[in-house]
């Protein structure tokens, strides 16, 4: 039976690894007809390889320039991740504003203008579904995330308003919100490194923040996030739209 994603096209932002790879891979596997991957990290890219053809941007996401590129580029898209971010945390009285500005630039701004390539490019041609990336740090108020947190909320909003203006066009846009996840964007963080060293391992420190805070007790993979976006993605979630799909074992209760 043909998969759903044959003859289709996804793009992916922060597609070298975590949540975007791992959505890519997905995709990959489900038939997709062709995958345009977009990263800063362009070894991460080169060493993602696939069945289905490749494209592949390498550049900075929160730079107007890239997406005029991207968007000369693509004949077409029907599906998209926009997923790109960093983060990273302080106290508020702390926080370097060239921090803040960084931060925002890349996770809002970033997300804006893939947002606004992608849609614009879906409404020449035709296009059926995104999903952004927000996080339960843009839900839940926690200590030490001002400016990562104000991106992230922002995203979710962003999305429903993207999903008010184009559900005539047909085409879907919801986010996602995950939680603790094992992937590079949290353990590349400083306070994950010193916990790494005081416990002696990466398990030891996986194992202490899930139990700290996530009631259903561990963090989720990449992997099964993108199951949860690839499904947003796919039409078996035709219905779906403007909804921010929460998924943090219960850490936002």
């Amino acid at each position: 039976m043909p998969s759903e994603f044959a003859g289709r096209t996804a793009l992916v932002t922060g597609a070298a690894s975590g949540i975007g790879a791992a959505t890519a891979r997905w995709l990959a596997d489900r038939g997709i007809g062709e995958l345009v991957l977009v990263d800063i990290d362009a070894a991460g890219l080169e060493r993602f390889e696939a069945a289905c053809p490749l494209r592949r941007h390498v550049g900075d996401v929160a730079d107007p320039l890239l997406w005029d590129r991207i968007e000369a580029d693509l004949g077409k898209v029907d599906h998209a991740l926009i997923n790109a971010g960093i983060a990273n945390g302080c106290p508020l009285v702390d926080q370097d504003f060239a921090e803040w500005k960084r931060m925002l630039a890349i996770n809002l701004d970033g997300a804006f203008l893939g947002l606004r390539a992608v849609l614009r490019v879906m409404k020449r041609r035709g296009g059926k579904s995104i999903v952004l990336t927000s996080s339960v740090a843009g839900i839940k108020p926690l200590p030490a995330t001002a400016a990562y947190g104000s991106s992230k909320a922002a995203i979710a909003h962003l999305a429903r308003i993207a999903a008010a203006e184009h559900a005539g066009d047909g085409i879907r846009i919801n986010a996602v919100a995950p939680g603790r996840v094992d992937t590079p964007i949290w353990t590349k963080t400083a306070h994950f490194q010193q916990l790494e060293r005081e416990l002696g391992s990466r398990e030891a420190a996986l194992a202490t923040l899930a139990e700290e805070s996530t009631p259903l007790g561990r963090f989720a993979t990449a992997e099964e996030m993108a199951g949860q976006i690839g499904f947003l993605l796919s039409d078996a979630a035709w219905n779906i739209t403007g909804t921010v799909l929460v998924s943090d074992g219960g850490y936002s209760l």
